[in-house]
């Protein structure tokens, strides 16, 4: 078995780097910009810079030809990075999108007059299916849209998805029932009921989501951005008022020249939020991507922000924190009955029974008592396992074989009149304790025994709920189990609750309550019992191999159907919120630098004394000006890679993890412009 993952693609690939280039000067028509706002006005900025650049050509303005020419270079540059920031996160999301256009072809497909194998067939395009039809797909071709197996099974290739060679199974009737279009079914074959219109299926809506064209601003997003626009309209009136405020102050000083258009252009410019707001599409855009590469396709931003303010996560117990396939280790009988009775009752309830735990039964039978039936008999009646129930056996001529919860059992067996073993109660405790699930065994009204299933606990497992608790979120593990082998598990696991024999409203009924309480849930599910609960959570991850309604309510898509993920996307979901908060955060706290370097510039031939506010000693006004310029240009680039990669995850409490992004982003966006914009000031002194 081989697994391919989507490789992170360098930001630094020749290619993407041409490509983005192309894209970010196409960006600059402002039918484009106009979506974010602060860069528009930048934009604005510049062409009146241009402006002021010609009129000094002419001898129209008094100020230096090479200072208002470096200035709207500069700030032109200031737009372009933006734009140039956005198309590198979107031509990284397109170059994933393109591989996997590749495997979208418009296939012919067999279209059933009815979910019958013996229904007449025509041959019809992919593009002309839609929901509720019916196609035949049978070995060796190719699926063509979204849709759910209602007959038959058949192993289906899924790499073109998933990038996991081994097939799967997709059959009718179960919680593995849903196939994606563009996979490949490889053995027998099915009939496949469409759920999906051209154009919105599953690959469509990972196509728009990768390539970013769908994307929709989250709602961190928009305050953020609301944010943003007030601080540059603050600024811009700062700046509209320091011109008549200069005139009036030349008139009143007798000295100095007002402020003009090029150097009030150039301060709102610095003052304005710039770094941010060029950046802040490109944290959104290189989320998704992360996610892509965890081979996880979020059906929405909200999704992935929701994932970052997430307070409890409810995990279901198999598959998450167990290894999930239960094994029947030993058979414990009860009442004076023998082993032998155990198994033989055990087998006969389990033949029927497709599930690890079932197939286990039947292995031990064979193993430990020499038990070896492989079909139960043509007359018997299969009873399968019901979550309301929680019992499954057969009826085999006459005799009512049963396995299941021990509660369960007992009211089974009381209800056909029969007793309970005294030392049933005990047995059931003894396994329950030690961290097994028992399963009673019944043969009629009587109760036989117990089949001790094992289940093992995933390896480092208690490391990750160690990190999640130092965030402050809490663990809930979700079990069918009885209580006390829930708390058995939960206590190895090291999670902070449990809900032991949860039933679909029960989940239900978790996550409302929580959601009440102010906590923001996240949750995993695969099967129709599982959509309520999914519809409910904040943050709702469905597997690929799931029933289509899971999928349908869940905004989250796990390609691997691994429910650990739920753990990674918790993770990168504040990484994201992280990397926006940080980069703010460094963003703004540029701009006192930025006061020192052109407030006194600007001002100094009216009020001399304001050259004391030169502490970094800049060599001349013009100078001061334009290394503030350049500065707040060139941060962009320098910080593409980090909004791209995101900030470095640290799992820790809300309260440290704020204090120390503080130190880092906060006193260093502070310190930062101070050091770089001498070292223009020096640059552009050896220059001029």
């Amino acid at each position: 078995m081989s697994k391919h993952t989507p490789q992170p693609q360098s930001a630094f690939d020749r290619e993407l780097l041409r490509g983005a280039l192309v894209q970010s000067l196409k960006k600059l028509d402002p039918r484009s910009l106009w979506r974010n706002p602060v860069m528009l006005a930048v934009e604005i900025a510049s062409c009146i810079t241009l402006v002021t650049f010609v009129l000094s050509l002419t001898g129209a303005n008094r100020e230096p030809v090479w200072f208002t020419g470096t200035v709207s270079i500069w700030l032109w540059l200031t737009v372009i990075f933006a734009t140039f920031a956005e198309a590198l996160a979107e031509g990284r999301g397109k170059a994933r999108a393109a591989s996997l256009r590749q495997s979208r072809t418009d296939v012919v497909a067999k279209r059933l007059a009815g979910p019958d194998f013996a229904s007449p067939q025509a041959k019809v395009g992919a593009s002309e299916l839609h929901k509720g039809d019916y196609i035949l797909v049978e070995a060796g071709e190719l699926i063509a849209g979204d849709g759910e197996v209602v007959a038959g099974a058949a192993l289906v290739n899924e790499s073109a998805v998933t990038g996991e060679s081994a097939p799967v199974v997709r059959e009718s009737g179960g919680d593995r029932s849903a196939v994606t279009g563009g996979t490949t079914v490889i053995g027998n074959a099915v009939i496949i009921r469409i759920t999906a219109n051209p154009g919105e299926t599953f690959l469509d809506r990972m196509i728009s989501l990768i390539e970013g064209a769908k994307r929709r601003k989250t709602p961190n997003e928009v305050a953020l951005e609301v944010l943003l626009i007030a601080l540059t309209l603050v600024f811009l009136l700062v700046c509209a008022n320091i011109s008549p405020l200069s005139i009036y102050s030349v008139a009143a000083a007798g000295q100095g020249s007002p402020v003009s258009l090029t150097i009030l252009v150039a301060l709102f410019v610095c003052l304005a939020p710039t770094t941010i707001a060029a950046l802040l599409p490109a944290i959104g855009i290189a989320g998704m991507d992360r996610l892509f590469q965890k081979n996880v396709i979020a059906l929405s931003g909200r999704a992935i922000e929701a994932a970052g303010d997430v307070n409890v996560l409810l995990l279901d117990k198999t598959g998450t924190i167990t290894h999930g396939n239960r094994e029947a280790v030993a058979f414990v009988p009860v009442g004076g009955h023998t082993e032998r009775e155990v198994a033989q009752a055990a087998l006969m309830a389990s033949l029927g029974d497709e599930t690890p735990e079932g197939r286990s039964v039947v292995a031990l039978a064979g193993q430990q008592q020499d038990l070896r039936l492989e079909v139960l008999p043509a007359s018997a009646v299969t009873i399968p396992f019901s979550a309301d129930t929680r019992l499954s056996g057969a009826d085999v001529d006459g005799v009512i074989y049963r396995k299941g919860a021990a509660d369960s059992i007992v009211a089974f067996v009381r209800k056909q009149g029969g007793t309970v073993p005294k030392d049933l109660e005990g047995k059931v405790i003894a396994i329950a304790h030690a961290g097994a699930t028992p399963l009673a065994v019944c043969r009629g009204a009587e109760v036989l025994g117990v089949i001790n299933l094992k289940d093992i606990v995933k390896s480092g497992i208690q490391e990750r709920f160690q990190q999640l608790r130092r965030m402050g979120i809490k663990t809930v593990m979700i079990t069918g189990d009885n209580p006390l082998t829930a708390a058995a598990i939960a206590a190895e696991a090291q999670v902070d609750d449990f809900l032991a024999q949860a039933k679909p409203e029960d989940k239900l009924r978790l996550i409302r309550e929580n959601q009440e309480a102010g906590f923001m849930v996240a949750m995993t599910g695969d099967g129709t019992n599982d959509a309520p609960a999914l519809a409910q959570a904040d943050v709702a991850v469905a597997m690929n191999t799931g029933t289509q309604p899971a999928r349908e309510a869940a905004n989250i898509i796990d390609l691997d159907s691994n429910p650990t993920k739920l753990l990674d996307i918790v993770e990168i979901g504040k990484q994201i919120l992280m990397t926006r908060g940080n980069l703010t955060t460094f963003s703004i706290s540029n701009d006192i630098a930025k006061y020192f370097a052109i407030i006194p510039a600007a001002l100094v031939s009216i009020y001399p004394q304001l050259g004391a506010l030169n502490v970094m000693q800049l060599a001349s006004p013009y100078s001061a000006i334009l290394s503030a310029v350049i500065f707040n240009a060139i941060i962009i680039p320098l910080l593409v890679p980090l909004a791209l990669r995101g900030t470095k995850f640290r799992p820790m409490p809300a309260e440290k993890l704020l204090i120390f992004n503080l130190m880092v982003y906060g006193v260093g966006g502070i310190i930062a412009p101070f050091i770089g914009i001498k070292v223009i000031d020096l640059g552009i002194g050896l220059l001029i």
